[in-house]
Parts: structure tokens; C-alpha cells; sequence
């Protein structure tokens, strides 16, 4: 466990907390530090829980796991965020399954330039993606619409704005406190 604040261990979690870290354990019976930076404050953490599985791991989301991964990793490429860069890209390259397209999307991702490695619909979600984290207050609603036009439905156009607000949310938690990924299980595939 590694952070600038104190986080509060299995061991010494009274009743209450505990019943959050259960809900926030990974299939590997671990919880990340991502979650347990919340520990002094469990009802963040219960709602932090709540919204990453709804933005991300939810049933009824339609975009494919392995382009909301793309999202998240360039979210946190943007904000210069290691913690989620390397539990989400890892994700991402597991999904897409192959090696040497991972690599062209991680440069591209890296250097900022997604339309090095994207087209059409993936191009548009990822340009609106990097315009609402670095710059949200300039967003407009033919930033919506070019969406719409690359072949995103509006529930889709959702699931991208939640990936990219849940990111930045995120990204800013860990930045601001110093979370590492100390003791995590570094790339879980939710799917899995």
C-alpha cells in the first residue's frame, strides 16, 4: 500500500469499513489502492466503487471492452497518470489481442496523436475524449454531433462521456494523493 495519506489495512478496519473493502475486492480477493486511499472515509469509497463498474464494467454498456480501455488509457496518458495508464493499458493491449497493433496504439496514445493509429468513430470518441480533459470548458454541442455523425449512438456518446469524466475523476484522486501501485494486481481484466 502506497500513498501520501494513511490508508487503513484488512487488519485494522472496524465493521463498517469492511463491508466496503468486501465490495471493493477484485476477483483476486485484493483491493486496489485506487479504493483503499478512501479508507478514512468509506462512503467515497462505496460510491467510487459504484461509479468505475457503472462507467466501465457494466452489462448494459455497448461500446467493446477493449475500445473502453483505449479511452481510459488515454485519459490517463493526458494526465500524465501512471496508476491507471498501467493497470488500463494493460487491459487494453490483454483485449486487443494483438501484439503489434497494441504497439501502434500505445505510440499513438503516447504521443498524443490517436489518428496515427485510429479512424472514423474510434478517431472522433478519442479527439472528443482529449478535448473534455484537457480543455472541457471550450466543449460544444457539435462536439456531440461529431460524434453522433462517425456512428455513435447517444447512449454511446454517454458511455464515452462517462469513461472520460469517471478518468479525470480518477486520475486526479491518485495524482493528488500519491497513490502507486504498490501491492495492486496490476491489469485486471474485468471480463475475465
Amino acid at each position: 500500500m502506497s500513498a501520501w495519506i494513511r490508508m487503513i489495512s484488512d487488519d485494522y478496519a472496524d465493521a463498517p469499513l469492511k463491508a466496503v473493502l468486501d465490495l471493493a475486492r477484485t476477483p483476486h480477493g485484493t483491493v486496489d489502492n485506487v479504493m483503499r486511499v478512501h479508507s478514512l472515509r468509506p462512503n467515497t469509497m462505496k460510491g467510487h466503487v459504484v461509479l468505475y463498474r457503472a462507467c466501465l464494467h457494466d452489462d448494459s454498456n455497448t461500446i467493446p471492452m477493449w475500445f473502453q480501455e483505449v479511452i481510459s488509457s488515454y485519459v490517463s496518458t493526458l494526465n500524465t497518470c501512471p496508476y491507471s495508464y498501467a493497470n488500463h493499458w494493460a487491459n487494453a493491449r490483454h483485449l486487443i489481442g494483438d501484439e503489434a497493433q497494441a504497439d501502434k496504439i500505445e505510440a499513438a496514445l503516447k504521443a498524443q496523436r490517436p489518428q496515427d493509429a485510429f479512424e472514423g468513430a474510434h478517431l472522433e470518441a478519442l479527439i472528443y475524449a482529449e478535448k473534455l480533459t484537457v480543455s472541457p470548458g471550450t466543449m460544444v454541442e457539435t462536439d456531440v454531433i461529431a460524434l453522433r455523425q462517425a456512428g455513435w449512438g447517444d447512449g454511446e456518446i454517454l458511455e464515452i462521456n462517462q469513461i472520460v469524466g469517471y478518468f479525470n475523476y480518477a486520475n486526479r484522486l491518485l495524482n493528488g494523493l500519491g497513490v502507486t501501485t504498490d501491492g495492486d494486481v496490476v491489469g485486471y481484466y474485468a471480463s475475465e
